[in-house]
């Protein structure tokens, strides 16, 4: 499932009769164990040493972004979007990456926007890893993210495409006339005795997500279909636009933030061309006749994502404790640039072989390999998140 091959076919190239898998798939694989059995990879690999190299700017940034995937049999939530797929018809999986490592995911379709589930995917979250910023494309924002990540501790970060033409839209306590001396002036006054008359029923919304009693898709499609003129929409949409004042004026006065959003989202990008190469086959097209199979394939392909980061970041940790030990500063600098997300030294086609073995793999004999003072000093590239060799 993970690779797009379906029950059939693996049993050709595994040797595993079709009963055996078709038994274990009806009997084992749900989404709560397939979710269970990616934060056991996902809650060792938080462990491992090497893990927190990949922190960006001594924080957990994660991202979040939606991935297009073709459907070959029409399901409810497959649509149309002839700048994906043509003529034909669609799901997306929206998957929460922090340092590397896909700690979420969910199918939705095409026609539901992104920013919906950003707080869901952050708040779902049932493994060890916790964000403490996290960064989306323009379509993840809307106007109740800022406030709801920044209730439940999370800091959103999201990269613009216009950004100048965002500056135009920020606010402040103050008249606009009242800021002479500043580059960028508010366009105008923050209606704050809207947001203290309605602060109450802002509360329970916030409450009423705390105790997962609805999802925010639930809320914010609830919002939109109010009127304009309703107390509550405009008291959240305006509390939530003094958090992107707040934000835009950041970005724009730190240079180190505006880096750090753009490598999480590369982070994103690079997982996401990760996951078409294990789901391979039949061109990574969902074959699948169900919504919640769609779900299982889905966790299925992250896992093996996982347990091959598992892999690369285990081989990473004792090379880092190498150098550690050493005390070689410029070889672990280097190893910050280097991405647990490469496949080139992983076979995903051919043969599969699952019979027990009595040869075990020498984690130890392949971190020896890169003892060698040469290998780093030909890895030296500039570019962010470099594969390892």
């Amino acid at each position: 499932m993970g690779t797009n091959m379906g029950l059939g076919k693996m049993a050709e190239v595994s040797g595993i009769l079709y009963s055996s898998l078709t038994s274990s798939s009806r009997n084992f694989l749900r989404q709560e164990t397939l979710r269970a059995a990616n934060d056991a990879i996902i809650n060792a690999i938080a462990q491992l040493p090497a893990f927190h190299l990949f922190d960006i700017e001594d924080a957990m940034h994660s991202s979040s972004d939606g991935q297009r995937m073709e459907t070959q049999v029409d399901t409810l939530n497959a649509h149309h979007s002839p700048k994906y797929f043509g003529l034909q018809k669609g799901v997306s999986s929206l998957t929460l990456v922090a340092n590397h490592v896909p700690v979420n995911a969910k199918v939705i379709g095409t026609h539901e926007h992104e920013s919906h589930y950003v707080f869901d995917l952050l708040y779902n979250n049932t493994s060890d890893i916790r964000p403490e910023r996290h960064s989306t494309d323009t379509h993840g924002t809307n106007q109740v993210n800022f406030i709801i990540l920044r209730t439940f501790e999370h800091e959103f970060a999201p990269r613009y495409k216009n950004f100048t033409k965002k500056t135009e839209s920020i606010i402040g306590f103050q008249h606009p006339n009242q800021y002479v001396d500043v580059w960028i002036k508010p366009c105008r006054r923050v209606n704050d005795e809207l947001i203290i008359k309605e602060w109450p029923n802002i509360l329970r919304i916030l409450v009423s997500l705390a105790q997962k009693n609805v999802t925010q898709s639930t809320i914010v499609r609830k919002l939109s279909s109010y009127t304009r003129q309703n107390s509550t929409k405009r008291a959240l949409w305006e509390l939530d636009h003094l958090c992107f004042t707040e934000y835009v004026l950041k970005y724009i006065d730190d240079p180190k933030l505006r880096q750090g959003v753009q490598k999480a989202l590369n982070r994103g990008e690079a997982y996401h061309k990760f996951r078409r190469a294990v789901a391979f086959v039949n061109g990574g097209k969902f074959r699948v006749r169900t919504e919640e199979e769609q779900h299982n394939w889905n966790e299925c392909s992250r896992l093996i994502a996982n347990a091959v980061i598992y892999y690369n970041t285990l081989i990473l940790s004792r090379v880092y404790e190498q150098k550690l030990r050493s005390g070689d500063e410029t070889a672990i600098e280097m190893m910050r640039r280097i991405s647990p997300v490469a496949w080139q030294h992983i076979n995903l086609f051919g043969t599969f072989e699952f019979t027990p073995s009595g040869s075990k793999l020498d984690i130890e004999a392949l971190a020896e390999l890169y003892l060698d003072p040469a290998y780093w000093l030909n890895t030296t590239k500039d570019s962010e998140d470099v594969p390892p060799r």
